[in-house]
């Protein structure tokens, strides 16, 4: 089909919830490829992942021997497909039938962009992050906490709402834009990776909208739960590299020094928060 629907799955540690997701997908309207790509998983990841390739040949998966980080999963996937759309699902989201097709058939008049939907959680909560603005790195100096929040306001008078950038959790986009931007950047671990995906996308001239008629059922942080700190690290250092990338070229030594420590001052308050949480 000339718009069919590559659709790669990333899974860490994501058992709990890796198998609904792919059914769901498998019965998603003109998905013509699964590529589940699996970074080391402990926890039987692999094998649902398997099981559904030996059950549909559209799906097809990578197993990784370790964990190189969210983004370079994202690219090995998509490299591996051939589809001229491309969605990147997280293994806890659970798609409706039409989602991802609606979602398209929105792009197609566009030309490239990169499209995401609402998130709501299981008690049909909104999802804050779908919709992001750029790091604000000057308002971050001023106060840590205030500079790392990104959340835009949903606005209901506009199905498809333009935003600077998306939560990586559910994004869609042309294959010719993925690669003419060079697919996601692999020096990011974990975060910040869909801001930096999102901005190379705009300044491509591509639109970045969320669909805000589209939802989809988010069970949030499946396989970041058992590692709250790593995450921290990671949310933090991927921030700082998107500093270096984006901003600190236009800025001076001091500048840059300020924000190193803005970065990490915010860090170390998270750490009283997560100790607390793991008692």
């Amino acid at each position: 089909m000339s718009a069919s629907i590559a659709v790669v799955v990333v899974s860490y540690q994501s058992a709990a919830t890796l198998d609904e997701c792919l059914q769901r997908l498998r019965g998603a309207r003109d998905v013509a490829q699964i590529r589940v790509v699996d970074n080391a998983s402990g926890d039987g990841s692999l094998g649902i992942a398997q099981r559904h390739a030996l059950a549909d040949a559209r799906v097809r998966f990578i197993a990784n021997p370790d964990n190189p980080g969210f983004a370079t999963a994202c690219n090995q996937g998509a490299w591996d497909s051939d589809a001229p759309w491309l969605a990147f699902v997280n293994p806890d989201l659970m798609v409706e039938a039409d989602t991802l097709a609606r979602l398209r058939d929105l792009g197609l008049p566009l030309g490239d962009c990169l499209l995401g939907v609402e998130q709501v959680d299981e008690q049909g909560r909104p999802d804050a992050a779908v919709r992001r603005r750029d790091p604000d790195f000057a308002a971050m100096l001023r106060n840590p906490a205030a500079g790392a929040r990104l959340a835009v306001a949903a606005d209901p008078a506009q199905p498809l709402q333009p935003v600077p950038a998306l939560s990586g959790a559910l994004l869609l986009m042309p294959r010719a834009l993925f690669e003419r931007i060079g697919g996601w950047d692999g020096g990011y671990r974990l975060h910040a990776e869909d801001l930096d995906l999102c901005r190379r996308a705009r300044e491509a001239g591509a639109m970045v909208a969320v669909a805000n008629e589209l939802a989809v059922l988010h069970v949030r942080g499946v396989s970041s739960r058992a590692r709250p700190f790593f995450v921290e690290w990671h949310k933090h250092r991927g921030l700082w590299r998107y500093f270096r990338k984006f901003e600190a070229p236009r800025r001076g030594l001091l500048v840059r020094a300020a924000v190193w420590c803005a970065i990490w001052a915010h860090a170390a308050v998270q750490v009283p928060r997560l100790l607390l949480r793991r008692r």
